[in-house]
């Protein structure tokens, strides 16, 4: 993916060519702010004509009028001034991204009269410029040089802002979200026979670029673990698994870090349970957690976050081969807990299940958030809307839930409960890989719980938010990357020294 905008801040600027962009407030005055670009006042008589009135996301658009030094004029509405959130400077700025077309130069002008701006409201409208302009074109056979709307290269954008200082100051935080959110959707996006286990990893090594420590285990040493359930998953495909293990270490030297753990089946056929046809395209996404701590640990990195965070992801692709599990094997867990396959789609945990026993024993993280495309049942539960969270830890949850609103990458606390653990116990192993369709992603939630010990941990089952989610204004992509900004909120306001 190529930038399709070169951002800079100024603390004022004169329109010579290109676009201008105005926000404005549903209290203020449409001529206000607009001296120079609209000099004949044509903009309040153009919003009288369209109805225009400052409404939440709703834009006016103005062929710029004699005497204007702008080509063309757009007005993004804000709604009331008391009523906005954080969250909707993003909006507003991936609103704004949408109307940027056949232009090279966009002036905006985001000091809203009667509004509060700071420089992290500034940041953030740029941020959702970025995250709307995201678009996975690495296979079309266009000109790479030309993105179809006319333009050559990146446009030129220019925010105008009281507080440009202090906005160039936190864009450097949200230029590392944007690029870890795009790594994220370039991850899910990518095609399975481009990105297999071992790509993923090398994908995962790049970050030792930014300081990230990054270590590999091969199927070897997996074996030597006794990763016995993440190998049965894998054992079907000639593609070999991989789990990669990456540390940033920007806390304090010997603090316990926060882990985050990622699912990493880059195709899922459902193995000798096999998928319906229909569909199983999409199973290319199967890996958007381990996309989604790949790319969190590229912001963190990039950002230089004062925390000591490890990421582990679990990458293997499950396949149906003559060498593939069956419903019926029984495999042992480096835990030493064995398992009874009942259905080879079901397969997540089990990868996810050596990768959390191994994260837990290794680094005793402050807690441990794993994510996974774990089941359609939170589908069926919760939608495209939210993603669920499960966990045994009353604060942590909290934490994750605030983050979520935070972000409006938005979690639902699912119940956990004994009546529904004893729905995986098996009759020939300690448990079974799945308790039938009631209550399918609470019973695999109590699946992992039996892998992290007394470790505060949540699961956050992403099947529903990380690919084929509605579309808003600042997603256009089939794989969201839903979960890095959501995780990076949850370090930067609880973890940070």
């Amino acid at each position: 993916m190529s930038a399709k905008f070169a951002i800079s801040f100024e603390k004022s600027a004169d329109i010579t060519d290109g676009y201008a962009i105005l926000l404005k407030s549903g209290d203020a005055d449409l001529a206000a702010g607009a001296e120079g670009v609209d000099p004949a006042g044509v903009i309040a008589k153009a919003a009288r004509i369209a109805g225009f009135s400052n409404k939440p996301l709703t834009t006016l658009d103005i062929v710029a009028p004699e005497g204007s030094t702008a080509e063309r004029i757009f007005v993004v509405g804000l709604g009331k001034a008391d009523e906005l959130m954080p969250h909707d400077w993003l909006k507003a700025g991936g609103v704004a991204a949408s109307k940027i077309k056949n232009t090279s130069k966009v002036t905006i002008f985001v000091d809203a009269p009667g509004v509060r701006v700071g420089g992290k409201e500034v940041a953030d409208f740029a941020l959702g410029m970025l995250l709307r302009e995201y678009a996975f074109d690495t296979y079309k056979t266009k000109k790479k040089d030309d993105d179809g709307n006319g333009r050559k290269g990146p446009v030129k954008v220019n925010i105008v802002s009281a507080k440009a200082s202090e906005a160039v100051k936190a864009f450097r935080v949200s230029q590392a979200v944007a690029e870890g959110v795009s790594l994220a959707r370039d991850l899910v996006n990518e095609p399975p026979n481009v990105l297999g286990p071992v790509e993923f990893a090398a994908k995962a090594s790049e970050l030792t670029k930014l300081g990230v420590d990054v270590e590999i285990l091969t199927e070897k040493e997996m074996q030597k673990l006794g990763m016995g359930a993440l190998l049965g998953v894998a054992q079907g495909s000639v593609r070999p698994p991989r789990m990669a293990i990456m540390q940033w270490n920007g806390g304090k030297s010997g603090e316990s870090p926060v882990a985050f753990i990622g699912k990493g089946v880059v195709f899922d056929t459902g193995g000798i349970s096999i998928k319906p046809a229909a569909g199983m395209e999409d199973m290319k996404g199967d890996m958007g957690g381990a996309a989604a701590v790949t790319g969190l640990m590229h912001v963190l990195a990039a950002r230089k976050a004062a925390v000591n965070a490890v990421g582990i992801i679990g990458l293997v692709e499950n396949m149906p081969d003559g060498n593939a599990q069956r419903p019926g094997d029984i495999v042992t867990s480096m835990s030493g807990q064995t398992i009874e396959i009942i259905n080879t789609d079901a397969e997540g945990r089990l990868v996810l299940c050596d990768a959390l026993w191994y994260c837990n024993d290794r680094f005793k993280p402050k807690f441990m958030v794993n994510l996974a495309t774990l089941t359609g049942a939170i589908l069926v539960a919760l939608g495209n809307v939210q993603a669920g969270l499960f966990s045994n830890d009353d604060q942590l949850s909290e934490q994750l839930t605030t983050a979520g609103l935070a972000t409006r990458e938005k979690l639902w606390r699912m119940p956990l409960g004994k009546e529904y653990d004893k729905m995986i116990d098996s009759k020939f192993a300690d448990m079974k890989n799945t308790g039938g369709r009631h209550a399918g992603s609470i019973t695999a939630a109590h699946f992992l719980k039996r892998f992290v010990q007394e470790t505060p941990w949540a699961h956050l089952d992403i099947a529903g938010t990380a690919m084929g989610s509605p579309l808003d204004e600042i997603n256009q992509s089939w794989g969201s990357g839903f979960g890095v900004r959501l995780l990076d909120e949850l370090v930067r306001a609880n973890y940070e020294s």
